[in-house]
């Protein structure tokens, strides 16, 4: 299904006769009916008939037992807890639609099952077993949206008659597959599901969105994990003068050695033809040894094991006696190859980055939310001698003030109540060698500053409730959509740290002072959307992209990015033209604030912020960490969309 189409995803309403009639010629041998059957159902029917599933089915097998479902989910726990937010908001915005959101695993097992309760529908998904523990499997229920994303790797949905299963007929529902974000195995699947005239094309758009949210909350626990890996083998490291070291996470997928893997592999007398490092064991069976080549010795092998969980794997191994390698020269040349841009402002920024690169000087990278900061940050890291160690992430603005002192310098244990036992490095020990990158500067609680100042002074700092002094020697890229000057003019920052910080400002200016740019942003996020999706060739229409130059962007590449993919999934045909627009594509200014005039998808995210806001007491950082927002975008949405912070009469209490 790889030359799958966007239009091939979705189901056609109104057809369900004659594609009952072409399913029935299928089922009596005579073949579906031309074109009336999109082509990833027919293919679906036939791999359904090959493996003999009983067309006569009316629901899924009987869920497993408790006890099994438990042990399902303790195997399946890293995808259940990255759902988890994602499936509690369909619990709360999905009530009264006729629908439910499913997550199941790749075997098409249901984990979770989130949305609508009214009565009837309940009664429908018990009679059916759309329940936790269920098996939706292609093999095991037919053509089914969930069975059939995960046996194709794609989107889509099935409605009504194009069931394979004639008691499933009733049905209509939108999957998209879950991928794992390090390697892009399939892991799981996110549905939406309803009765036939539930029936919603934008039901899809939702399942894709859904999945992207839960791909992003596995990619940051995969980074939490490494980074308590780190935090518990530091002390396996020798020195690498002597020394190959390999780290692998906890699927033994290596993903950090102290020089250059393909070396590595040499010295230690991996084949000619081995052209890249295996990974040591599956995800289901981690024990040390297995499906390791006999070119990896078991001596050189260390488990990192904490509070009964596997972290990961250490591979120390010596360097042959002689080694003759030379230095390879390696400059800044791709380094900000993911800065899209024509235009001379951006042109300057870029140039201002490579120049300081090479030193040690901090950035203080200024501009709108959504101009693409951290992709200036990651440029000049790659460009840098320290290209080669950590790049350390840290939003200043979606945490409270305990867990980001917590997060940056570190704890031992018992400095507070819920202390790891042993304690933890901070973000910024974890970035010492490398480059640590703070983004939303400006929201630093003012407490905090100095302690971050000291850092930045004197190159040591002390875990929260230690004495102890520690070495750290990192680079530091501040980012800010604030003015700085007026909120130190304001005594909400402090004027010593911002003069530290501010050695190098680099002012990235907004997408809206660029339109120029935006046809190559266009081809590049067009590209991006292809290569994720397994979408076909196709393209904007010139009137079209002329249309999103002339638009102000208020949330600047990020806006256009996201409205670029998501018409790549949703829009219909091979061109894309002005009609797919949403209505917030008018070359006319805003109006005035008082007069909001919103796309749906604008007015969907108000409705969103509102309620969420509402149903958090009016609490901003609660809004913010239930959405997954920085709170200074929450803020920025709220005045952009009118919404006022005393929905309940309540304020933020932070």
């Amino acid at each position: 299904m790889l030359g799958q189409t966007p239009e091939d995803a979705f189901a056609h309403p109104g057809i369900e006769r004659d594609v009952l009639t072409s399913w029935e010629d299928f089922m009596s041998g005579n073949g579906s009916r031309g074109q009336i059957v999109r082509a990833a159902i027919n293919l679906s029917w036939r791999r359904c008939r090959q493996s003999d599933v009983d067309y006569r089915r009316d629901q899924a097998p009987l869920p497993m037992n408790e006890d099994r479902l438990q042990r399902l989910l303790d195997k399946r726990s890293r995808l259940a807890q990255a759902g988890a937010s994602t499936m509690a908001l369909a619990r709360d915005y999905m009530r009264e639609t006729g629908t439910v959101m499913v997550l199941t695993d790749i075997d098409g097992i249901v984990l979770r099952l989130e949305g609508d309760t009214t009565v009837a529908l309940r009664d429908a998904v018990e009679k059916t077993h759309l329940l936790p523990g269920s098996t939706w499997s292609e093999g095991t229920c037919g053509t089914n949206a969930i069975g059939t994303a995960l046996q194709t790797g794609q989107s889509i949905q099935v409605h009504a008659t194009e069931h394979f299963c004639a008691g499933i007929q009733r049905w209509t529902c939108s999957a998209a597959v879950i991928r794992d974000p390090i390697d892009g195995a399939v892991m799981g699947a996110i549905d939406i599901s309803g009765l036939s005239d539930s029936y919603a094309r934008q039901a899809l758009a939702l399942a894709v969105s859904a999945a992207a949210r839960i791909e992003a909350h596995l990619f940051q626990l995969e980074l939490d994990a490494r980074y308590r890996f780190l935090d518990r083998c530091l002390w396996m490291l020798p020195e690498s003068d002597r020394h190959h070291t390999v780290l692998f996470d906890s699927a033994g997928r290596p993903f950090k050695a102290n020089g250059e893997m393909s070396q590595i592999m040499r010295d230690l007398g991996a084949p000619h033809d081995q052209s890249a490092f295996p990974q040591l064991w599956t995800c289901n069976d981690r024990r040390l040894g297995n499906a390791r080549p006999p070119w990896i010795r078991e001596e050189w092998l260390r488990s990192v094991v904490h509070a009964g969980e596997h972290l990961g794997t250490v591979l120390v191994a010596p360097k042959p006696a002689v080694s003759r390698r030379l230095p390879v020269a390696r400059g800044d040349v791709g380094a900000f190859a993911n800065v899209i841009h024509g235009s001379a402002r951006i042109a300057g920024a870029v140039e201002t980055c490579r120049r300081v690169a090479a030193t040690s000087a901090p950035v203080l990278l200024l501009g709108e939310t959504g101009v693409g900061k951290e992709i200036f940050a990651q440029g000049i890291h790659a460009a840098s001698p320290r290209r080669d160690r950590a790049f350390v992430v840290v939003n200043c603005g979606c945490a409270s003030r305990e867990l980001l002192a917590s997060e940056l310098f570190g704890y031992v244990e018992g400095a507070f109540t819920g202390a790891r036992r042993g304690g933890a490095a901070g973000k910024i020990e974890a970035a010492s060698g490398g480059t640590l990158f703070l983004d939303e500067i400006g929201e630093l609680p003012l407490d905090l500053q100095p302690m971050l100042l000291r850092v930045l002074e004197s190159g040591e700092l002390s875990r929260i409730g230690e004495t102890t002094v520690r070495k750290v020697d990192f680079r530091l890229i501040a980012a800010t959509n604030r003015d700085l000057r007026a909120e130190v003019d304001a005594q909400r920052f402090r004027k010593d740290l911002f003069y530290r910080l501010a050695v190098v400002p680099v002012l990235i200016p907004p997408l809206r002072e660029r339109p120029d740019d935006v046809p190559m942003l266009v081809d590049h996020f067009v590209a991006q959307a292809r290569l994720r999706y397994g979408l076909d060739d196709r393209c904007f229409a010139a009137e079209t992209v002329a249309r999103l130059a002339a638009h102000d962007w208020p949330g600047n590449v990020r806006e256009l990015r996201n409205l670029v993919e998501s018409l790549m999934l949703t829009s219909g045909g091979d061109e894309i033209v002005p009609s797919d627009l949403p209505d917030m594509m008018r070359p006319a200014k805003r109006s005035c604030e008082s007069e909001l005039s919103l796309s749906l998808t604008e007015a969907s995210e108000r409705d969103l912020i509102a309620r969420t806001l509402r149903s958090s007491g009016g609490n901003v950082t609660a809004t913010a960490s239930a959405l997954g927002l920085a709170k200074s975008t929450v803020y920025a949405k709220m005045r952009r969309y009118q919404i006022r912070q005393d929905l309940n009469a309540a304020s933020d209490s932070d």
